[in-house]
């Protein structure tokens, strides 16, 4: 650990003054990002950390205004059948790759269907199945990826043909599943094609540097068709998950925008630094996976009570101090095409000590007690909020007989031992990549076989019910919204009262923004695209 953070100290001190040397006409974005991105590709990505460098290196056939609302982007306009199933994508004059490349409707083609295929194993692959074999694809039932509803009809002109009518289809084209990959790269160089003597972009910036531990840099791509109107000329994306250091540095001038800052200090900033503290809910749920695979916790009786135990209400006010809602669903309030309110479970409005009591009796029920302890490990990722919350919840599970042990590591290391099974309890949080209720409940459905392997993607409890599969499957297919809203309801009920997760509250958005920096918009998403910013001295 020391040499570690001996390594990261020197690099760090390395980018200072490399950004120091920078010529003064040149404006740099210095930009917290929080966590060490795992990859530049945008089939293999799983964060917002991640998400803040790919959006600005590559854009898909829609990208998002400053309000994070789909507005047109590599696809200048489209069209859609009458039927709602086949849209008609046409792109810009003269859009292309940095190395001078033309960006055509075969990159797209290619892109989805290299997402979609198993061998690529891309986690979010399903985010897109709306398209047309996709799932089977994905699945292996389709080996033929020329089976996709993915078609070039031109350089110029997608056809995307859908399974049926998908309300929320051109928002999700703004995720970066949905970007294009440079195929003449792609199929000289293989994955090797995201590194940084390689890499190229179809967006505003391009990758021009990554030294893992310390930031990624990217510049100003002149490439691109709206260059003109970019007004940051390079970005460093600081990798920096403790948050007192990250404010300190803000503070010190050191960055100009801050994407999570320490909930004890919000009081401070609102006092000295009025204006630059941005909270505001947006669509996202914190909350707490329970593996499912192994024992005690496939035992529905130990993941009831160590829901029900847990006071949500003091977590936003008293622990984070920032105000963020108690959630006893999974599907965040304001979600469109969903039902207002959909489901509030009866223990939730019990006096506490009438759900300690039972949640006591439950674990009783399942062998454990104070004579009998259950000793669980809970893992989360490296951060001064994520600590004070688990320390938080471990002391509400002692009265249970549950002794907790808590383990913290990087946020890549984290999210692999999630992915890999390797946890009993885990922290996890979700940000809806589109506004739809589809975008959480797909979190919990089964895994697919893909060649004798189970693939979980971001189901990290394992969570498995038919009733509920069935369920989305349904929703999938219905046209009348309303109707579809009632089966996803019905879905949400159903994995909520089998305890498939702990959520434990609804997000609010942290960001600290500079004076100096114009174009900022708070939104739901929390998406902000270096594009829209610009900075002054």
């Amino acid at each position: 650990m020391r040499l570690t953070q001996t390594l990261t100290a020197v690099a760090t001190a390395g980018a200072m003054a490399l950004m120091m040397s920078t010529s003064a006409a040149a404006v740099t974005l210095q930009l917290h990002n929080g966590g060490d991105p795992g990859t530049l590709d945008p089939h293999q990505a799983s964060g917002d950390w991640e998400n803040r460098v790919i959006g600005d290196y590559l854009e898909g056939l829609l990208t998002e205004d400053p309000s994070a609302q789909a507005i047109p982007g590599q696809a200048e306009s489209w069209d859609i059948s009458e039927d709602g199933t086949v849209y008609t994508f046409h792109l810009r004059d003269g859009i292309q790759w940095s190395d001078g490349t033309p960006v055509t409707a075969e990159d797209f083609v290619f892109a989805f269907q290299r997402l979609f295929n198993p061998e690529t194993a891309a986690d979010y692959a399903y985010l897109q199945f709306p398209i047309k074999n996709a799932e089977q694809i994905n699945s292996g039932e389709i080996t033929d990826l020329n089976e996709l509803g993915v078609k070039a009809i031109d350089d110029k002109t997608l056809e995307i043909t859908l399974n049926a009518p998908t309300p929320y289809f051109l928002d999700a084209l703004t995720h970066y599943t949905a970007y294009p990959v440079p195929k003449h790269l792609v199929e000289e160089l293989g994955d090797d094609w995201t590194d940084v003597e390689n890499i190229v972009s179809n967006g505003p910036y391009t990758v021009v540097e990554w030294l893992p531990g310390s930031y990624v840099r990217s510049e100003k791509s002149e490439s691109y068709y709206d260059a003109e109107n970019v007004q940051i000329d390079e970005v460093y994306y600081h990798v920096l998950e403790d948050q007192a250091a990250a404010l300190n540095r803000y503070r010190a001038g050191e960055f100009d925008i801050l994407t999570d800052f320490p909930a004890d200090q919000y009081q401070w900033l609102q006092e000295n630094m009025p204006g630059q503290a941005h909270v505001v809910p947006f669509l996202g749920v914190y909350y707490y996976v329970m593996n499912q695979e192994t024992e005690p916790l496939n035992d529905v009786r130990i993941r009831e009570a160590l829901s029900i135990s847990v006071l949500r209400d003091v977590i936003g006010p008293d622990v984070l101090g920032t105000g963020e809602l108690p959630a006893y669903g999974w599907v965040p309030p304001g979600t469109n095409n969903y039902v207002e309110n959909a489901y509030h479970p009866e223990w939730a409005d019990q006096p506490y000590e009438e759900r300690v009591a039972r949640a006591i009796e439950l674990m009783t029920e399942a062998g454990y007690g104070p004579d009998n302890p259950l000793t669980l490990q809970l893992r989360y990722n490296t951060n001064d909020n994520h600590q004070r919350i688990a320390v938080a919840i471990a002391s509400m599970w002692e009265p249970l007989g549950v002794n907790v042990e808590l383990f913290n590591a990087e946020t890549a290391v984290h999210y692999d031992a999630l992915r890999a099974g390797d946890f009993q309890v885990g922290r996890a949080g979700w940000l809806l990549d589109y506004s739809d209720p589809a975008n959480t409940l797909d979190l919990l459905k089964t895994g697919v076989d893909q060649g004798g392997t189970m693939n979980w993607g971001n189901n990290y409890g394992r969570y498995s019910n038919e009733e509920f599969d069935a369920l989305l499957a349904q929703a999938a297919t219905e046209l009348d919204l309303d109707a579809r809203a009632e089966l996803l309801a019905q879905a949400e009920k159903i994995a909520m009262d089998e305890f498939a997760a702990l959520p434990i509250y609804w997000y609010v958005s942290k960001d600290v923004v500079s004076p100096k920096i114009s174009g900022f918009v708070s939104n739901a998403k929390n998406i902000f695209r270096t594009r829209w910013l610009s900075k002054s001295e």
